[in-house]
């Protein structure tokens, strides 16, 4: 059997589905750690992703410069962002309500100033003009840079599961996030590496906008959707775990996209569930009483 024995339209949807899975896992990874390692709860980890969406549609020219031009104006931005929300959230450390609100705000302002700049239409961006065509899987046309994309994201995922797993970085991280007391009563400066954390997050995710911005384009609504998406990875993944987030980003891709595709109208039923069921087994009591 040939390869276009194999490909057929719902071959073609599933792919659709890793590549809308790993664009989750980039941006809900900094989200993810920023939860577990930092403590703060963001709602504004949308508006990040919609801001590197922008600066794709702003500074693509349709070659190579305008994307490492947008690629390096989101390292910054990024890290602005992380820094900016480090600060901001400092005095409401171990107030996760007030966290909530306050970030709630940022958002609400920054999508209002999104509309007045750049307009309340949605945006189209073009990928770079080298990868701009299609190719054929088994008589099936599909963008290549979509392919491309699949290719730089499956690099991100190992960068972070070494950084996070295998690096010393990582093992400040995984300190922080097992025993925060404990790491700060053996020397490790716990508050530096929340900043930091939320410093990288915000990186990842105005990063995953400028790659992702041909797939998911910018628009009025799409970082309240990023950011709907992005904590349902983070819940049905576990807080502050790589691996998990990474098995839950591919199955919410495959339920926003194949699901759609066999069921449609079931996507949003299946995704509460699968919230409603991770919850309810991280939550189940043990035998001394306590969740597990």
């Amino acid at each position: 059997m040939g390869l276009s024995g194999l490909v057929n339209p719902y071959t073609i949807t599933a792919l659709d589905g890793v590549a809308y899975g790993l664009l989750l896992f980039v941006i809900a990874a900094g989200l993810t750690l920023i939860f577990g390692v930092a403590g703060v709860f963001s709602m504004a980890h949308g508006t990040l992703y919609l801001a590197g969406a922008y600066l794709a549609w702003h500074l693509g020219d349709g070659g190579w410069a305008g994307l490492g031009l947008a690629l390096a104006a989101a390292v910054l931005i990024g890290a602005v962002g992380g820094a900016g929300l480090a600060a901001a959230v400092r005095p409401l450390t171990e107030r996760p309500l007030d966290q909530v609100l306050a970030t709630l705000g940022v958002a609400y302002i920054a999508a209002d100033q999104f509309s007045t700049v750049f307009g309340a239409e949605p945006r189209s961006v073009d990928p770079p003009r080298a990868l701009a065509g299609s190719v054929s899987l088994g008589g099936y046309q599909y963008p290549v840079y979509r392919l491309g994309f699949v290719a730089v994201a499956a690099l991100i995922v190992v960068l972070l599961i070494w950084l996070v797993e295998r690096s010393r970085t990582g093992a400040i991280v995984r300190a922080v996030v097992a025993d925060p007391d404990m790491a700060a009563a053996t020397g490790l400066r716990t508050r530096t590496t929340r900043a930091a954390v939320l410093v990288g997050g915000g990186i990842l995710a105005v990063t995953a906008g400028v790659l992702g911005a041909p797939v998911i384009g910018p628009a009025p609504g799409v970082d309240t959707t990023i950011l709907v998406y992005s904590l349902i990875v983070c819940v049905v993944g576990g807080l502050g775990s790589i691996r998990g987030a990474l098995l839950a980003a591919l199955g919410v891709g495959q339920i926003l996209t194949l699901g759609v595709a066999l069921v449609p109208g079931a996507a949003a039923f299946v995704l509460a569930a699968a919230m409603l069921i991770a919850l309810t087994i991280r939550h189940r009591p043990s035998l001394a009483g306590r969740p597990e």
